[in-house]
């Protein structure tokens, strides 16, 4: 005659399945909340590196802007002296 798993046994099994069950969502909910912060933090390094790129061709456009500026006045002094 075969013999049946006692009720403390289902009891521990039941128990088991429903503690592998919450410590895989634990794990996914970790996994997610990880993955969260990863991509926010890669958007605001991509932040920061495209707002130092604006920065330097603001940089770039007013020393541009400044040296037309003094070749046009040399260029007018020339003429006025000539």
């Amino acid at each position: 005659m075969a013999q049946t798993p006692s009720k403390d046994y289902r009891r521990r099994e039941r128990e088991r399945k429903k503690a592998d069950k919450r410590r895989a969502r634990e794990e996914a909910k970790a996994e997610k909340l990880a993955a969260e912060r990863a991509a926010a933090m890669l958007a605001a390094e991509e932040a920061a590196k495209q707002a130092a790129a604006e920065l330097e061709a603001q940089r770039e456009a007013e020393f541009e802007a400044e040296f037309k500026a003094e070749l046009q006045a040399e260029i007018d002094a020339e003429k006025k002296g000539a």
